[in-house]
């Protein structure tokens, strides 16, 4: 393995964590609204909360990272990670939780920092790959935790005695939680055998460094030719020209870098950016990420059923990525953006087939799975009554129970309710996977890792990362409210639509950009 691959896949941990981190919440939510007698608000704001808080790390992550390199900020990173993981396993009250995960979500700034680091000691023709490990590592993080939760929530179950003496018999979600510590650990402790990048220790008048690095980079065990000393020094020069035009005289202060983001000239790429960043969360992916047993118990499988369906999502997510990474540097980012979005908005309207043609109707011996006698009573009113869809069947068994039992209740009312081709479900939301996986998931970082001139590229991902982060917190905070208001149909085709919006201004925005080196690209772009 080349040192630069080594590196890459030492940062790109950091993406393992954040999906474990953000998807493990899917396992944890509904055990959570029950212990702290959640509303849909508070639901979605437990899940929403890293992102609250990624938005505010991401504003920053790119100027820290600018003004005291990539390596210390990932460290930062990783080190509020293993903070937010003990806290959170500890929570004692919905204010202590969401606290402690707003500080984990401070460090999805790696999602910022990363691509910028792999982007700038990568060798420009397997660049694509080297930044998608990134989003590789990611969706394992994702796969894991759907894994893990399944298997904690078996183990709760057990009557082995040593389960009770943990306390997993009572306290699965905190376990839940807790596991996130053993990775976020093993990369805070990784990350102090990495070099800084060598782009960022050349433009800090840190020559002698650059050059080392750049040589062990490059040296003869790695795909690219090996560099000579002389070879070194020029790159290292023409990265300094580039930035002295760029800055045009001026410190690149965070007033003088912000100024020139925003400039005329940067005006096409941060649109591209901008575009790009709100179609990759607009069209759902952290609902069905962050919500998968939740969504799956909507199609009447059950609790366990729903967790072991939700390991599809990781499984499939884990397949597609790779499929990206192998055709990324082959077909180019642009083919597969528009794939991966005319996938989205198929997947999305199977699903929400799936979900309109489904019925809901408590018989005599449905009502039977029901443990409760007190809840069999209070639920006679509509026995044998059918609703036509999930928000009036809901909204009918809230008025009957309560708020809170008929939400502690929902997935096996839903259960003993529905009538659905819970396949077509399964294959729509496997569908979107996909299409996300070998799109827009791994190849967004890629193109803004690319398309950001070497001054301006920790500034520009840092405020299109922050929209990115506004967007899905948007996302993951409605998406309850969505559920018992508007309805799962309903929520599904809106992201298909808005898959259709993207996949029209991808079409007549994007350039190609695979197999340029960062500079070449800036010509492209009208930047040089």
């Amino acid at each position: 393995m080349s040192k630069s691959v080594y590196f890459a896949i030492v940062v790109a941990l950091g993406g393992f964590v954040f999906g474990f981190d953000a998807s493990v919440i899917s396992g944890v939510v509904g055990f959570v609204t029950t212990e702290f007698k959640l509303n849909d608000w508070q639901q979605g704001f437990v899940v929403s909360s890293p992102t609250l808080g990624a938005l505010f790390g991401s504003l920053f992550a790119g100027f820290f990272a600018d003004m005291f390199g990539r390596k210390k900020v990932i460290i930062a990173i990783a080190f509020l990670y293993v903070v937010s993981a003990i806290f959170s396993a500890l929570a004692v009250s919905y204010s202590m939780l969401v606290t402690a995960r707003i500080i984990g979500g401070i460090a999805f700034a790696s999602l910022v920092v990363a691509p910028i680091y792999i982007a700038e000691i990568s060798p420009a023709k397997i660049r694509g790959k080297m930044i998608s490990i990134n989003q590789l590592n990611i969706v394992i993080g994702l796969s894991v935790a759907y894994f893990v939760n399944y298997y904690l929530l078996q183990l709760s179950t057990s009557p082995v005695a040593w389960v009770s003496a943990l306390g997993i018999e009572n306290n699965v979600w905190r376990w839940m939680l807790g596991f996130e510590i053993i990775p976020a650990s093993i990369f805070f402790a990784l990350l102090f055998t990495i070099p800084e990048s060598p782009r960022w220790l050349a433009l800090n008048n840190r020559e002698t460094q650059a050059k080392s690095v750049l040589l062990m980079l490059n040296a003869k065990n790695t795909t690219a030719p090996s560099m000579t000393s002389e070879q070194a020094d020029t790159f290292i020069e023409e990265i300094k020209a580039d930035r002295n035009v760029a800055a045009q005289g001026k410190a690149d202060s965070i007033f003088n870098l912000l100024q020139s983001l925003f400039s005329k000239k940067m005006r096409f790429v941060l649109l591209v950016g901008l575009v790009v960043a709100i179609c990759q969360q607009a069209t759902g992916v952290n609902a069905i990420y962050f919500y998968a047993p939740s969504i799956f118990e909507q199609s009447g499988v059950g609790q366990n059923a729903a967790f072991s369906q939700a390991i599809w999502v990781g499984v499939i997510n884990v397949v597609f990525t790779i499929v990206a990474m192998l055709l990324i540097d082959r077909l180019g980012r642009k083919p597969l953006m528009l794939i991966g979005l005319a996938g989205v908005f198929i997947s999305m309207s199977i699903a929400s087939y799936g979900f309109h043609n489904a019925s809901y109707q408590l018989t005599e011996t449905s009502i039977q799975s029901i443990e409760s006698q007190d809840h069999k009573s209070k639920l006679m009113p509509i026995l044998g009554k059918t609703f036509s869809n999930d928000v009036s069947f809901k909204n009918a068994t809230i008025a009957l129970l309560g708020e809170d039992d008929a939400r502690e209740h929902q997935s096996v009312l839903i259960e003993a309710a529905v009538t659905i081709n819970s396949v077509i479900v399964l294959i729509g939301i496997l569908g979107f996977v996909a299409s996300f996986a070998v799109s827009l998931g791994p190849v967004m970082w890629v193109l803004l890792a690319e398309i950001l001139p070497n001054r301006l590229r920790g500034v520009g991902i840092a405020c299109i990362g922050a929209v990115n982060s506004a967007v899905s917190f948007s996302v993951q905070l409605l998406f309850p409210w969505e559920l018992a208001n508007l309805g799962t149909a309903t929520t599904f085709l809106i992201y298909g639509l808005l898959a259709i919006v993207g996949f029209v201004l991808i079409y007549k925005m994007l350039p190609e950009t695979k197999g340029r080196s960062l500079e070449e690209i800036e010509g492209v772009f009208g930047l040089r």
